[in-house]
């Protein structure tokens, strides 16, 4: 079971996290007392202190209380690492039986969800130093594997090897030669769907070349193309 010692360990180790990956975090002080996710992540350590000891009815209100005050559901039956980040906070829910690793980052609207009502495991479990972007959904008792992202409103329903980054609905595995991927930017995301559609268009193309049929100008994969129509609408 936690520990007080060890609760205030990890509120140290997420403290320091904050000030480390957010540059609108001047001090402890602001930190403590304007950020929903800090104060979400202290409520739930300490409503789960009294989860593991059988006090479920305390645990359950202290966990509402800060839900009211945060915007930030956490069950106090999940089981949180330190030196986790949770930014802006809104909207987040983190279920019963979800597991987060040491260290990883959760942005506004992520849910680590269920897929229905089965009882035991039935929430995902993210390993150490996982970045799940705004709005994505993590659902079913799932492992993403540690240093893995996912991208901005992705859904993810099947395991994730480590090193990964997650985009789309589905959420499909990008690899980048199976090495760690660089720091993800939420908006300059890989698109594999897109890149499906030109390799596609490509086969096509070659086709029509060999057989002498002029190729369709209009493609969704042309994005030079329909850049220059938007240009040139914009300027009648």
């Amino acid at each position: 079971m936690t520990t007080r010692k060890e609760i205030k360990e990890a509120k140290k180790a997420d403290l320091k996290r904050a000030l480390e990956l957010d540059p609108a975090a001047t001090s402890e002080w602001q930190i403590k007392h304007t950020y929903a996710g800090y104060k979400a992540l202290c409520g739930y350590r300490k409503a789960h202190w009294y989860w593991e000891r059988g006090h479920k009815k305390i645990a359950e209100l202290i966990s509402y209380r800060y839900r009211q005050k945060t915007n930030v559901e956490i069950h106090p039956g999940a089981v949180i690492g330190k030196g986790i980040f949770i930014d802006h906070g809104a909207g987040i829910v983190i279920g019963e039986t979800a597991v987060v690793g040491d260290l990883c980052i959760l942005y506004q609207g992520v849910t680590l969800g269920g897929t229905g009502k089965q009882s035991g495991k039935r929430h995902p479990t993210l390993e150490q130093d996982v970045q799940v972007s705004a709005g994505a959904k993590v659902l079913g008792a799932i492992t993403i594997g540690e240093h893995s992202k996912i991208g901005a409103n992705s859904v993810v329903i099947k395991d994730v090897p480590p090193y990964s980054t997650v985009v789309g609905v589905p959420g499909r595995v990008v690899k980048a030669y199976g090495k760690r991927v660089a720091d993800m930017d939420q908006v300059l995301l890989p698109d594999p769907i897109m890149d499906e559609f030109r390799r596609i268009h490509k086969n096509i193309e070659d086709i029509c070349g060999k057989v002498g049929i002029e190729d369709n100008t209009y493609s969704i994969t042309q994005e030079e193309y329909i850049t220059s129509e938007f240009d040139q609408e914009g300027n009648d």
